[in-house]
């Protein structure tokens, strides 16, 4: 896919993202439904209406392309996928459902398993991350365009992580130990990749948990702004795996912290 082809659908999905954000939080101050998923983790209204809002316009911009999303069932069977899309309408629900900030609005083009465009709005944060190719990543704010190019923002001597919990496991706290990590602080949903695209934070590490869904967009942001994800062992992530289950994680600013 041609760098024209990918810009333009980009620029295309931004005005529905700042749109579905808008009606997130105002679905959220009206009062959410919400429900449980058959895996225990809730849903929301809020949702199920973004979830229709960004299928409807990926269907419009590359309708020959599958789509899967964390909230329908379609195409979640097929075999062998390697070109598709993957949504998750709202990441971090429990802090969209408890009124805080992190939450995240995604979604990421798969091309041959590996992700090369990827959206994210956070619009509690009124920030908005986008990449349609390698070098090309940029926040949206104020509507103005910063390009990202993770180039470190916090003190020389200093290492910053982003973590799920607040209480590391042992074998994070090693890899934290190994990079040479000062402190760590707590952060939900993929806005943990939008910083580090940034360069206000410097690494992630995760142990197998949550979905493709949930790292996609933030995975094509941070490479193309020059970043590095791996797995523990080094290896490259792919994407389109079976139940399309995350591996471990390093998620890195730069080879030099």
């Amino acid at each position: 896919m041609k760098i024209e082809e990918t810009k333009k659908i980009i620029y295309d999905l931004i005005d529905t993202f700042l749109k579905a954000g808008e009606i997130s939080l105002e679905l959220r101050r009206k009062g959410l439904i919400k429900k449980t998923k058959s895996d225990s983790t809730p849903v929301t209204n809020a949702d199920i209406e973004v979830n229709n809002m960004f299928t409807k316009k990926i269907k419009e911009l590359t309708p020959e392309i599958p789509i899967v999303s964390e909230e329908n069932s379609n195409n979640k069977d097929t075999k062998n996928l390697k070109d598709f899309w993957l949504i998750d309408p709202i990441d971090g629900t429990y802090d969209f459902i408890n009124n805080r900030d992190e939450f995240t609005l995604n979604a990421a083009l798969i091309i041959n398993k590996t992700p090369l465009i990827g959206i994210i709005n956070a619009p509690e944060k009124k920030r908005l991350f986008f990449s349609y190719g390698k070098n090309f990543s940029y926040e949206l704010k104020n509507n103005q365009e910063i390009k990202l190019s993770c180039e470190k923002l916090s003190k020389k001597d200093e290492v910053i992580a982003v973590s799920y919990s607040e209480n590391l496991k042992p074998e994070i706290s090693k890899i934290h130990k190994k990079f040479g990590v000062t402190k760590h602080v707590k952060m939900k949903s993929s806005y943990k990749f939008c910083v580090i695209a940034t360069g206000e934070y410097d690494i992630y590490v995760a142990e197998p948990r949550a979905s493709e869904w949930d790292i996609a967009a933030g995975h094509a942001i941070l490479i193309n702004a020059g970043g590095i994800i791996t797995d523990f062992e080094g290896k490259e992530i792919f994407y389109g795996k079976k139940n399309f289950s995350n591996p471990s994680l390093i998620i890195r600013r730069s080879a030099i912290l």
